[in-house]
C-alpha cells in the first residue's frame, strides 16, 4: 500500500510540473487570449445590459491573469534556484545534494529537512 501511494505521488508531482509548465507558456496565453477574444465577439451581440459585458470582460481579464501569474512564477522560481545552486556551489563545506533539490519527489525533500531539522538542533545544544 505505502509503494503505490509512492508511485501515485510521483505521477502526481510530474503531472503537477508539466501542468505548470504548459500553463506558464506564452503559447498557452495566445490560446486562451484567442479564446477569451472570441467569446467576447461572440457575448457581445447577444447582451441585454452592459452590466453583462462588464462582468465578462472582469472575468476574462481574471483567466488571462492566471497565466500571465504562472509565467512569472516560473521564471522567479527559476532564476531563485540558479541563485541558490550558485551559493550552495560555491561553499566549500556545503552539502552538494541540495543542488536542484527541486527535481526531488516530496518524499525526498521531506527526509532531506529532518536532517537539517537535526543538524540545527545540535547546533542549538552546542551553544
Amino acid at each position: 500500500m505505502k509503494n503505490l501511494y509512492r508511485h501515485i505521488e510521483k505521477f502526481f508531482e510530474k503531472l503537477t510540473a508539466v501542468i505548470t509548465t504548459i500553463l506558464g507558456s506564452s503559447i498557452t496565453f495566445i490560446l486562451a487570449l484567442g479564446m477569451v477574444i472570441f467569446f467576447l465577439s461572440n457575448r457581445a451581440f447577444h447582451m441585454h445590459d452592459i452590466q453583462e459585458f462588464i462582468r465578462d470582460v472582469i472575468h476574462s481579464l481574471t483567466f488571462l491573469s492566471l497565466f500571465v501569474i504562472q509565467k512569472e512564477f516560473n521564471r522567479f522560481s527559476a532564476a531563485l534556484h540558479v541563485k541558490v545552486n550558485e551559493l550552495v556551489a560555491s561553499n566549500k563545506t556545503a552539502n552538494n545534494a541540495v543542488i536542484n533539490i527541486e527535481q526531488k519527489t516530496e518524499h525526498e525533500i521531506i527526509e532531506l529537512s529532518k536532517e537539517y531539522i537535526e543538524l540545527a538542533e545540535k547546533a542549538n545544544e552546542v551553544k
